[in-house]
């Protein structure tokens, strides 16, 4: 059988678990302080906003990778079977364009 607890053993426990409690509880009020949850959820927006800015940027980093090596050949040098077309086709929807934005001025 277990040895009987004494008055003063059993004041201690409850002394001990008082304490253990009031940090509990202490805990528990800086964590729902509304400082504490507006700052929580600032720094969870903030790492979604950098993981998806990081993202983004790998992707246009390909992509204008990718265009460049279409567009310059290895040694820098423009590709003109390339280029001229694509630029002769810019010029004919701005002209597009502008004459479009014309007839709806007349």
């Amino acid at each position: 059988m277990s040895e009987a607890r004494t008055p003063a053993q059993i004041e201690a426990d409850i002394v001990r678990r008082r304490e253990q409690l009031a940090v509990t509880l202490d805990e528990i009020g800086v964590r729902m302080h509304p400082k504490t949850i507006i700052g929580d959820a600032k720094a969870r927006m903030a790492s979604t906003v950098d993981q998806t800015a990081g993202r983004a940027f790998v992707t246009v980093n390909r992509v204008v990778t990718d265009v460049k090596g279409r567009f310059v050949s290895e040694d820098g040098a423009p590709r003109l079977e390339r280029v001229v077309p694509v630029a002769l086709l810019a010029v004919g929807v701005v002209g597009l364009l502008a004459m479009s934005a014309r007839r709806r001025r007349d």
